[in-house]
């Protein structure tokens, strides 16, 4: 394909078109001390494919991969066993397709597996109905506001404390440019957030949006919220970030969630630095026309085979653009499939077992770590993710042990900066993958950690 790119003439008449006098007016709304003007210092002009490759897998030894050292990181994006065939399966020919499956008659093993996950998420969250996947759980968490926006038509929010701040941060960038109101708050070490929840909640929320488990690992039951917010005409919204926890505990739509999302990296996926993962979204039926996304649903051949289509496809690309009700709501199709296929690998029963002993790890750590002097143990109802607080800075204690190659946790502090009082916890999650042996050398790396912190 020959590269043609756009001559001078035919950028000024471009710029005319719009009304700017150069390139540089674009750029007018990035404040002038965000600007960068010449060359990186330190980067040269030039280098060669063998010294560019050279220089970055140096840089990419510097990392600590999560395969090979006790890991106990969370807060959001966990580590878990994947089994080798769910990569050898999402290979197969059958799940070849374009980006998006527009041509049903060719992408039909596609259109299955998304119809089967939609199937699985709307069980696991105890809904009716769930769409194709959303990009991941940080927007899938917006794309619900809205949705709870356009379905109350009102624009107040109330946002748990307990929710992951990336999550909060999410939806108030968005929110900057719809105009709803975000009522958030600073979690605490003492209690839950559900007393502020319930007083907040008024004629005019549109919606409260509450994590399970929440950022500190803390498991609430969820029907009071949800009652008292349907007494007042709002929707209650579950995030749910660690999907393998509800194995074992009750699923969000069972206690009155109207809208439930969350992040699917636990099952399929793998961490990757940080993406790409896969957001779930799913909600009671009666929402089902105000849902983003797409919808895969089960239909008949003109043979009268059994066959999948996209049912609905609420995307710009898809219908009148003043119809449409979001365009950040792209499915990620080969997360989703990785998903699917892992949970249909364990079934029922297995994802059970694994929550089991997701639990059991946890309960053995949390035991174990507790028991270190000045340690004390936040939240005593966990899944496989509990807090602990510290008697010095968490975001020290951390970069300390890691320093002896031990991935110890999440601090509070970097995910609250600035945030008096929340420095001292840490969050720590554990999952099947971690034996006894990372429990003890954990306990060690503690220990220690502490004793050169309170000495510094």
């Amino acid at each position: 394909m020959r590269y043609l790119p756009l001559t001078d003439t035919d950028r000024q008449s471009m710029l005319a078109t719009i009304g700017a006098a150069t390139i540089d007016d674009l750029f007018a709304d990035v404040p002038e001390e965000a600007r960068f003007e010449g060359p990186i210092a330190g980067l040269p002009m030039h280098a060669s494919e063998m010294a560019v490759e050279r220089h970055f897998s140096a840089l990419a030894r510097l990392n600590m991969a999560a395969g090979h050292h006790p890991f106990f990181l969370g807060a959001g994006a966990y580590k878990h066993h994947v089994p080798a065939s769910v990569d050898h399966l999402i290979q197969r020919g059958e799940f070849l397709t374009a980006y998006t499956p527009y041509q049903p008659e060719i992408a039909q093993g596609t259109l299955q597996m998304l119809f089967e996950f939609q199937t699985q998420i709307a069980r696991l969250f105890g809904c009716d109905v769930a769409n194709a996947s959303m990009y991941d759980g940080s927007t899938a968490c917006w794309e619900a506001i809205g949705m709870a926006g356009r379905i109350t038509k009102r624009s107040k929010a109330v946002l748990s404390s307990g929710l992951h701040p990336h999550y909060v941060s999410v939806a108030q960038t968005m929110a900057h440019f719809t105009g709803d109101t975000l009522h958030t708050a600073l979690p605490n070490f003492e209690s839950t957030d559900t007393a502020r929840l319930l007083a907040t909640i008024d004629g005019e929320t549109s919606c409260v949006v509450v994590q399970y488990p929440d950022i500190v690992g803390r498991i609430e039951d969820l029907s009071a919220i949800a009652q008292k917010a349907h007494e007042h005409g709002a929707l209650l919204i579950a995030v749910v970030t660690e999907p393998v926890a509800l194995g074992a505990i009750r699923a969000p739509g069972e206690m009155g969630a109207d809208i439930v999302v969350g992040e699917g990296q636990s099952l399929g996926v793998g961490l990757q630095f940080g993406g790409p993962y896969v957001g779930l979204f799913a909600c009671k039926e009666k929402f089902v026309r105000q849902m983003p996304g797409r919808l895969c649903g089960e239909t008949v051949d003109a043979e009268g085979k059994r066959g999948f289509v996209l049912t609905l496809s609420t995307r710009e690309q898809h219908i009148r653009r003043e119809k449409a009700t979001s365009n950040i709501c792209t499915n990620s199709g080969l997360c989703a499939l990785a998903f699917s296929i892992h949970m249909s690998l364990l079934g029922e029963r297995g994802l059970r077992d694994l929550a089991a002993l997701n639990h059991a790890r946890a309960v053995q750590a949390a035991d174990r770590l507790s028991r270190i002097p000045g340690v004390s143990l936040v939240n005593d109802r966990f899944f496989n993710e509990f807090t602990l607080k510290l008697p010095v800075n968490a975001r020290d204690v951390v970069h300390i042990m890691a320093a002896d190659k031990v991935l110890g946790g999440v601090s509070l502090g970097r995910l609250y900066p600035g945030a008096s009082g929340l420095e001292k916890g840490l969050v720590i999650a554990v999952t099947e993958v971690v034996s006894e042996e990372d429990i003890e050398t954990l306990a060690t790396a503690l220990q220690r950690a502490l004793a050169e912190g309170v000495q510094a």
